[in-house]
């Protein structure tokens, strides 16, 4: 009784107002004057790349899928944290359902990817070679890509292409929907009932997390893997669903530390919470290297010519710089780094490691697309088109950052009938 009454005198009063401080406004804006730059740099480097625009559409694709970790991954991050019922999740809501309100920006970054990518058959040979025996009779395809494109007609097709695309971004939509509803409707709640609220957002993110590692296998196939129709694999959508919790927990953690020098996250964000935090970045880390590494062992020791070439296209002709950045700055330095427990409570070099990880998570992707197309493969080109990718898939990025300020604006950043918040407020020491 004495310990209960030591804990309620020294608990921290939550501020009264608990919006998003003043400076989440300068952070938007500067966004926006990014984006703008680097919009008009893309726009520039499109008219002298002299490749019809090709390097433009795969940067674009980069930046897509980039801001769709970032949203959709939010999301399912999100419905993690509901089944967890760990207190970190507390801390972590508010940036996660501000990604998952991005839904509509995300989905008109996809326009240009089905419209001139699929459709146009800009991006996606086997929509550019629906006829594929007449394309291989041309030697505008291989043997392989031709009898992929044969084998995986009922599939890789543009009804599926846009069926599967819409209806995933439909059902997308109504999960953000409901679970930001419901996270108003809690708060507002006079007398919340605990184990109701506890129960109706496990109902909705037990099937949700399922359901979504699915939807997002399926459009990885559409999206990405069927650049090169003849490449397959039971792990790809594995590597992504794990690089997306990956790059959205650093967005989340450097956006907390960035917050926490105002409040209310400065009197919610503890040493504790940032340090439990940076301890799943790191198991992250790890999983995505077992993930990375295990697809790579198994296909190198199996030495089978129809999986070979995908890694051979990616070590070769200069992608071998490119594949050591990746190693070096996806998993090497944040799982040498985040090895130290006291780096983990310290905001500024915790922060590096967030950046080296969201930018870790753009050279990924920039080694996944881009060497599935046969004037990349094994030749990495330093040419004009090439450097699209410094510049479409930032301004789309830098877009998507001013989208997600605003609206972290828009909403309380501290859920107040959480049953964490009153172990939040206490001092640090009270349960030592």
């Amino acid at each position: 009784m004495a310990q209960h009454s030591f804990s309620e005198h020294h608990t921290k009063a939550l501020p009264s107002d608990l919006s998003a401080p003043a400076f989440v406004d300068v952070w938007r804006t500067r966004a926006l004057v990014i984006g703008v730059i680097f919009s008009v740099l893309a726009v520039i480097l499109g008219f002298l790349s002299g490749d019809h625009w090709n390097h433009f559409l795969r940067a674009w694709l980069h930046g897509f899928m980039l801001c769709f970790g970032f949203c959709c991954g939010g999301m399912c991050l999100l419905m993690v944290q509901y089944l967890s019922g760990g207190k970190w999740g507390l801390i972590i809501r508010r940036p996660l359902e501000a990604m998952t309100r991005t839904l509509p920006l995300v989905f008109l970054y996809f326009l240009p990817v089905g419209i001139f990518g699929m459709t146009f058959g800009r991006l996606y040979i086997w929509s550019r070679y629906a006829d594929w025996a007449t394309a291989l009779k041309n030697h505008q395809i291989t043997i392989d890509q031709a009898h992929a494109i044969h084998f995986k007609h009922a599939i890789l097709n543009p009804v599926g292409f846009w069926a599967t695309s819409l209806i995933v971004f439909t059902i997308i939509g109504v999960y953000v929907f409901f679970l930001n509803r419901y996270s108003l409707k809690r708060d507002a709640d006079p007398e919340p009932n605990v184990k109701f609220w506890q129960t109706r957002f496990e109902n909705i993110s037990g099937f949700g997390v399922l359901l979504y590692a699915v939807m997002l296998f399926i459009c990885v196939i559409y999206w990405v893997m069927s650049l090169d129709p003849s490449w397959y694999s039971t792990v790809y959508g594995f590597q992504f669903l794990v690089g997306e919790a990956y790059g959205v927990f650093a967005l989340s953690l450097l956006t907390l530390m960035a917050l926490s020098k105002a409040d209310p996250i400065k009197t919610t964000f503890r040493v504790t919470e940032q340090h439990d935090m940076g301890k799943l970045c790191f198991a992250f880390v790890m999983l995505n290297m077992y993930l990375a590494f295990g697809a790579f062992l198994i296909i190198w020791s199996g030495n089978s010519p129809e999986e070979i070439p995908w890694y051979l296209d990616r070590i070769r002709g200069d992608w071998g710089v490119v594949a050591t950045l990746d190693f070096t700055f996806h998993w090497l330095l944040p799982f040498t780094l985040l090895l130290s427990s006291n780096l983990k409570r310290i905001k500024s070099r915790l922060a590096v490691v967030c950046c080296i990880m969201i930018m870790a998570r753009y050279i990924d992707l920039f080694w996944l697309i881009e060497p599935n197309f046969p004037d990349a493969a094994r030749n990495l080109h330093w040419s004009v088109g090439i450097f699209e990718y410094a510049t479409v898939p930032v301004a789309l990025i830098s877009f998507w950052m001013a989208y997600y300020f605003t609206q972290l604006k828009r909403r309380p950043l501290v859920a107040t009938n959480d049953p964490h918040l009153a172990e939040i407020l206490e001092p640090e020491h009270v349960h030592a």
